[in-house]
This record gives structure tokens, sequence and C-alpha cells, in this order.
């Protein structure tokens, strides 16, 4: 693993544009479940039902009971040494935007300023109805949160039966061409568009990388392969390559 980490420092330092891809693995280190696990919170809740715009209309009060859960279990997290370090190497200019699938904020709360949150984000609420943002905290005031249109509020999260939003893929499909190196942390990049920006990224030429926990389909099409935890790969990079 030291020779590729070593590499992995090398095209970092090399590179004019770097991007980072993230992915569950990424927050399960801070103690946040990927729902695919079915464990801790997924014992409860089946979230391919929960997270749906259906349970929202038609299942309001549990579907409000689990993401009132899905916060609490934020509140208790805390941005890992991995999330830290990536804020870090932005701020030395060698990260350049971060695209996530997470809602859950971390590289935020970590100090990344260049996020592109795919998903959503569990930071905000947001009525159906007219728009108006608000705090996530408004879906613990009451059973079930409405605007004062009248509409329901909902998590700022993407739901299953809803489509991604538009202008954070434009932003991610812009930064994915512009980069000269892509960094693939925590994904099994088994959904869309997941499995599009990687492929994006080495079509228009850049390095792309992947550290993840276990195998994805995927890895044959990277030139460098990191088996590893986030927080540990990257701790062992910073502190060897980049710590001042």
């Amino acid at each position: 693993m030291e020779d590729k980490i070593k590499t992995l420092a090398e095209w970092i330092k090399d590179s004019t544009y770097t991007v980072v891809f993230t992915g569950a693995g990424m927050s399960t280190e801070a103690g946040i479940p990927d729902f695919r696990s079915k464990t801790g919170l997924w014992k409860k809740y089946d979230p391919i039902k929960m997270a749906s715009v259906d349970a929202m209309h038609n299942n309001s009060r549990e579907f409000y009971e689990f993401y009132r859960t899905r916060l609490k279990t934020l509140s208790d997290a805390q941005p890992h040494k991995g999330h830290k370090i990536l804020a870090e190497l932005e701020t030395q200019g060698m990260i350049q935007a971060i695209i996530t699938q997470n809602v859950d904020g971390l590289h935020h709360r970590a100090g990344s300023k260049r996020v592109i949150e795919l998903h959503g984000t569990l930071r905000e609420a947001e009525c159906i109805k007219c728009g108006r943002i608000y705090e996530a905290d408004v879906l613990e005031k009451s059973d079930i949160p409405k605007c004062k249109c009248g509409g329901l509020i909902k998590p700022g999260v993407i739901l299953f039966g809803e489509m991604l939003p538009a202008e954070a893929l434009r932003q991610a499909d812009l930064e994915t061409r512009r980069s000269h190196l892509f960094i693939v942390i925590g994904s099994s990049l088994e959904v869309s568009p997941a499995n599009y920006f990687p492929l994006q990224a080495k079509h228009t030429g850049a390095k792309l990388v992947f550290i993840n926990l276990d195998p994805t389909d995927m890895d044959d099409h990277a030139d460098l392969l990191i088996r590893g935890k986030a927080g540990e790969v990257l701790e062992k990079l910073f502190i060897t390559y980049f710590r001042s």
C-alpha cells in the first residue's frame, strides 16, 4: 500500500485539477450507517420505502419519524480525519472540488468549500409547495411539519421517486470534465450517476483512482486501486506527503 500511496501523492502534486468523488464509505467511519448494510437504523426502517415521495404523502407520520431519527444520528456524528484532510488539501490548493453522494453535510462541517451534493442535504428542509428553505430542525418541531403556505416541508434530500437536481448534475459534470485527476473514495459505484462520473473523467483524459474497502465492478477502469478505509488511507497520505 505504501507504494500506491506514494504514487497517489505524486499524482496529486502533479495534477492541475483534482476532483474527489465520495460515497457512503466516506461516512460510515463517522458512524452514519449505509442503508445497504441493513444494520442499525435500517433494521427498523426500509429506506427504499421510507425515503420516498409516496411515504411522505401516504405514510406521513412514519416518514417524518424516520427523518427525525436520521437527524439524531447525524447530530451524533462528527467529521472524521478523512473529511478534515480533504478540507486541508483543498486549502492547500491540491483539491479543486468534491462531488458527493452523501447527504450528511460532513464535508461542509469539516471545512470543505467546493462541495457538490448530488442527493441534496439533511442540513436543510424545503416546502414542496412554495420552495421556502428552512433549517433542518424544523422537521423536529411537529409530527407533520408544514409551511406558512400550507405545503409540506420535506427534508432537503432527494427522495426515491424524485429526479436528481439538474444544477448539481450540471456542476458535477463540469468539474468531472475539468479534472486531470479523479479520486473515488468509499463508493460502490453501483448506481447512476455514480457510475457515470468516473468513466466520464477517464474518457476526457483524467487519471482515475479508487480508494475503497471493497472491490467494485468498475475496478478494471482505475489507473490506481487502493484498498482500505477512507480515513486511514487519507491520514497516511497526508502525514507522509502533505503535512507542513
